[in-house]
């Protein structure tokens, strides 16, 4: 098997963690048609209203903190983002509560400069906005648009959450204006009972915003739910390209429009202009080994924590591809394990794309690709006549926005 990554490559991301994300709950005050964690899917540890625990957390910061105090950290100063996920996070407000204070007052990261942000679904924002505003938390809310784009997103009861979560947002516009328009941002799902005209029209005229747009999770469905999943699903680009104004969305949404999104990552791969830093004057791109598939690094972009203590690289892979554990008396994290792991789902796709055309600028998770532990396919992969077309593709969208160039070089910092 071949080495891609190295348990030193493993380590050194673990030391400049950018992201620490807590599960803070399984719990849910919704029960939303569509959740990742409901009857849907069946890639999740079984839901059973849990809250993690605060002192695996604070093992965890504390066995994370030397790492980042270590001089693998390569940043002067370092910003580190604690972040709260649920289920629905405030329903274990004091977890969230006593990590703060942990972070703000026990540790010792001189190089580190920490934030919090939170994913909530807004229906308990009312009784905690005040400590979330005095401690500056950047929320994501979920929200699909209006009553009707929402109604997927039910309450326990099986009735609509919009008013309630509505109501919500309107009181911390006008009880904290600036902040509402410095932290508040929106998260909103795409299926068949909204459209990307609609979400975005919805949030620019209640909020002023421009809301993040996501698909459906494609991956971990059931056997037996393929035909509900299919009703509700809706594809955004194909959204976007009904609208009348799809255009003035696209530039609107910038980044969070495939075009937008599949140019940039172009550029980045494909242009020669663009270094990360003044190290890559000293190499030849050619020669540097590509890594098969998209797949973001072990802990390059954040680490995950379940409620059960499962270590993961991101929320949105399947709890079975946990990379580590933090117990009640121990955490499980070997990077020498780790970059095991990943070698060994590389070497599953190194054939596939070590003749894909476009493996410079792949955005496919190994992660979510079906069948990955038996006869794994890339439906993303791209023979020499499906590149040009892609290639022409980006091109002519350049053609057609020639301001596009300038904008992805001048104000896209990191893909």
């Amino acid at each position: 098997m071949i080495e891609y990554i190295t348990s030193e490559k493993v380590t050194n991301l673990i030391a400049n963690l950018p992201q620490l994300v807590f599960e803070v709950t399984d719990a849910c005050n919704l029960k939303c048609k569509y959740c990742a964690y409901g009857e849907l899917y069946n890639d999740y540890d079984k839901r059973e209203n849990k809250k993690l625990s605060i002192k695996q957390a604070i093992r965890l910061i504390d066995y994370l903190v030397p790492f980042w105090n270590s001089t693998r950290n390569t940043s002067a100063k370092s910003h580190m983002r604690i972040s709260f996920y649920g289920g629905e996070p405030l329903l274990n407000f004091h977890f969230i509560e006593s990590i703060v204070a942990y972070i703000t007052k026990e540790i010792n990261c001189p190089n580190h400069i920490f934030t919090f942000s939170m994913t909530t679904n807004a229906v308990l924002l009312h009784k905690y906005i005040d400590y979330l505003a005095d401690n500056k938390f950047h929320l994501l809310i979920s929200l699909d648009g209006n009553k009707e784009n929402n109604s997927y997103r039910l309450d326990r009861r099986g009735e609509s959450s919009f008013e309630h979560i509505v109501n919500n947002i309107g009181m911390i516009k006008e009880k904290y204006p600036d902040y509402f328009r410095k932290y508040v941002n929106f998260n909103a799902v795409l299926h068949n009972k909204n459209s990307v005209e609609q979400i975005h029209a919805f949030f620019k005229r209640m909020y002023d915003k421009t809301p993040r747009i996501g698909e459906l999770n494609t991956t971990g469905i059931r056997k037996d739910k393929i035909n509900i999943f299919n009703q509700m699903y809706q594809n955004a680009p194909t959204s976007l390209s009904e609208s009348k104004k799809s255009e003035e969305l696209e530039n609107e949404m910038f980044l969070n429009s495939n075009n937008y999104k599949n140019l940039a990552l172009f550029l980045y791969q494909y242009s020669g202009f663009i270094y990360e830093d003044y190290l890559d004057l000293l190499y030849d791109k050619e020669e540097i080994k590509s890594i098969p598939t998209g797949t973001c690094l072990p802990f390059s972009k954040k680490m995950f924590v379940t409620v059960n203590g499962k270590i993961l690289a991101c929320e949105r892979i399947g709890h079975q591809f946990s990379l580590g554990q933090v117990s009640e008396k121990d955490i499980e994290l070997n990077p020498v394990d780790i970059a095991k792991k990943y070698n060994y789902y590389y070497d599953k796709m190194s054939r596939q794309c070590g003749t894909c055309q476009n493996n410079k600028a792949c955005i496919q998770c190994l992660f979510s690709i079906q069948d990955i532990e038996t006869k794994p396919i890339c439906y993303g992969y791209m023979n020499e006549r499906r590149f040009q077309f892609f290639c022409k593709e980006q091109f002519e969208f350049l053609r057609k926005h020639p301001e596009a160039y300038r904008k992805i070089m001048e104000e896209v910092l990191i893909l």
